[in-house]
């Protein structure tokens, strides 16, 4: 954590905590669930090092930035709405994006809405896909894996919020990130997807317990409705879309995926990835599947910021 500066900015009418390290061109690193700033510890550290600004933000609903409670604060626009008001107030034009989980959904959504402030992108493990016409995101997915989909379970205002509460926060960390079979994502009938999953009894070596516990402080203090209101804007967000039916995504972009993240083994992710489709839709794009799970910002940290420190060093860029 040496040398890695805090403060708390006002962007887009909320409070905003952003971790920064570094001189030079800005880096912005989007985390997922249930994640914080602290995941891209790696990445700031190392691309610092390198003669980058690195700026990675607590997300909106998360550790140390305002967490409101509606859902609908939620949606594709006001969360990138945060991180371009946090652009104006840093004085940068332009940012190179890195996005994982969740982030990688919102840094879709970043170079969809304004392309005009994004370098390149470098995205980690989300595809960027097409907008159903038919269905809604939760209709489809309860039809295809139940409603004990955890997708679906987190849908209802207070419902994971209290199944979680029987746990401490380490443990549900613990529960989330060490997911490794697709069959986990949902429960049976009658049963919560937090009693559901299994606790690991050691975790990898590319976290410790007390990093974990810093992470858990911070959602025993926030809570963890923010985390949850992205599920539930899912819908919302599928609404507000219409206008970008089809639209390509046009900013120059490396995805990284691990081939053995359960969301590219399961749901014909594999394929989508490897296929034509995705080239399409993005039409200035690298794919690179490396050896890993679903963290490879940490547990894959030097080749995956490998990968980012040469596509950003990359002049064709500039």
């Amino acid at each position: 954590m040496s040398g890695i500066k805090h403060q708390r900015l006002q962007t887009n009418g909320i409070w905003m905590h952003i971790a920064e390290k570094g001189q030079g061109p800005l880096v912005l690193l989007i985390h997922g669930f249930p994640e914080l700033w602290s995941s891209w510890t790696y990445q700031i550290n190392y691309l610092a090092e390198h003669g980058y600004h690195l700026v990675a933000p607590d997300m909106r609903g998360y550790g140390d930035s305002d967490c409101p409670v509606d859902p609908a604060s939620y949606t594709a626009f006001h969360l990138v709405g945060d991180l371009i008001g946090l652009l104006d107030q840093l004085g940068e034009e332009k940012a190179f994006v890195v996005g994982h989980d969740w982030g990688a959904t919102i840094a879709w959504f970043l170079c969809l809405f304004r392309p005009d402030r994004v370098k390149a992108l470098v995205n980690l493990g989300i595809p960027y896909q097409p907008r159903s016409i038919e269905f809604k995101p939760t209709e489809f997915l309860s039809k295809i894996f139940g409603e004990g989909f955890y997708v679906s379970q987190f849908q209802e205002l207070g419902r994971a919020e209290k199944s979680f509460s029987t746990y401490d926060c380490l443990t549900v960390l613990k529960k989330f990130l060490f997911v490794n079979s697709p069959e986990l994502l949902a429960a049976p009938p009658g049963v919560e997807i937090i009693d559901f999953l299994e606790t690991p009894s050691s975790l990898p070596p590319w976290i410790t317990e007390e990093e974990l516990q810093l992470c858990a402080n911070k959602f025993q203090k926030s809570g963890f409705t923010g985390a949850l209101n992205y599920y539930r804007a899912m819908d919302l967000n599928w609404e507000l879309l219409g206008p970008w039916q089809r639209a390509k995504i046009t900013v120059p972009t490396k995805f990284i995926v691990g081939d053995k993240d359960v969301g590219f083994r399961s749901f014909g992710t594999k394929d989508y990835v490897e296929g034509e489709e995705f080239k399409t839709l993005v039409p200035n794009l690298k794919v690179v599947i490396v050896d890993g799970h679903h963290y490879i910002q940490q547990e894959k940290a030097e080749q995956v910021t490998n990968e980012i420190l040469s596509f950003f060093n990359d002049k064709s860029l500039a």
